[in-house]
């Protein structure tokens, strides 16, 4: 057969995501021009025949958001229009997903917005990890598998062999999560009291559950600016937890987050690489980075077999550290 039925494509968002990922499933890389015209418009051009193959493109809509957003807009209707029999995106990070509801009057639900973007462009799956809020995938209306990073960090944690460990949720909307982590580990949890001030700046007013004396994992599914992270860790430690850790999928780290995180005690912060860090954020001494391909080359060979992806959620396919 002169080509291939599964095809995996990559924008210029997150290539080396996509190398690793094709590395797992023993396949080559899907060749495919992602350029731009002088102008700054974003020009894509398919080299391999994709007519009737199940084509998987790998684009995480990290910054520059829009261009990456755009870049995968363009290749689905390219992908389309050159006869894929399926096209599914993979976005490990699913951008403009914080405003998934109107909190207030006047606001747009950019989530919902990206969703009708990419069914219009003709997607007909998405695979993500870790979504800001669960009910988005609730906005599609064509297949979307929504992956959780919790076996990647759950293999991270048994690693360190962590004592008198305690799960410390960020915030009230990441208790689910949190609680999880907490049933694995046989442990307790805890709530940091924190409310929303403005869209970047957050208080903590106090932490709900004992921490006195005990080794603090602290879970969220983002790091964007470093504010909220670090106000629950110092809140955590002035209420007389010994050690930080902090586990993250997704590692935004806009502006001053590194700094934030250097003037907090934490001891180390586990992310995964659904965002490329680059070589100065991702050599930073506090910083682990854990690869998502595995779980995305998994979730990508079960779809294309038509097989169930929640043997995923276990993570006994995981390679080793």
């Amino acid at each position: 057969m002169s080509k291939l039925e599964l095809q995996v494509f990559t924008g210029n968002a997150n290539p080396e995501l996509a190398r690793h990922i094709v590395e797992y499933l023993g396949i080559p890389l899907g060749d495919a021009y992602i350029g731009k015209f002088p102008d700054g418009e974003i020009d894509v051009k398919i080299n391999d025949d994709v007519r009737g193959s199940d084509v998987f493109v790998v684009q995480t809509t990290c910054t520059p958001v829009n261009e990456s957003l755009m870049e995968l807009l363009i290749m689905i209707d390219t992908l389309r229009r050159a006869s894929a029999r399926r096209i599914t995106a993979v976005m490990p990070y699913y951008g403009y997903a914080r405003k998934d509801r109107k909190d207030e009057g006047r606001v747009p639900i950019t989530a919902k917005l990206v969703a009708n973007l990419l069914v219009t462009a003709g997607v007909h799956r998405v695979i993500s990890v870790d979504l800001h809020a669960s009910q988005i995938q609730g906005f599609f209306d064509i297949p979307v598998d929504h992956l959780y990073a919790t076996p990647v960090f759950f293999r991270y944690l048994r690693e360190l062999e962590i004592p008198d460990m305690i799960i410390v949720a960020p915030d009230a909307g990441s208790i689910k999560m949190n609680r999880a982590y907490a049933r694995e580990f046989k442990t307790e949890y805890a709530i940091v009291d924190k409310r929303r001030l403005g869209p970047n700046l957050a208080a903590v007013y106090n932490v709900i559950g004992d921490v006195q004396g005990r080794n603090v994992v602290i879970v969220d599914d983002m790091i964007a600016t470093g504010g909220s992270i670090a106000e629950a860790c110092k809140i955590v430690k002035e209420r007389g937890a010994k050690k930080v850790y902090v586990c993250a999928t997704h590692a935004v780290l806009a502006g001053d987050a590194l700094r934030r995180l250097d003037d907090s005690p934490i001891e180390k912060v586990a992310v995964t690489d659904t965002i490329p860090l680059g070589d100065k954020k991702s050599r930073h001494d506090r910083v682990r980075v854990l690869s998502i391909a595995p779980l995305l080359a998994e979730a990508i060979r079960r779809i294309h077999r038509n097989e169930s992806v929640s043997y995923l959620f276990n993570g006994e396919f995981l390679p080793p550290l």
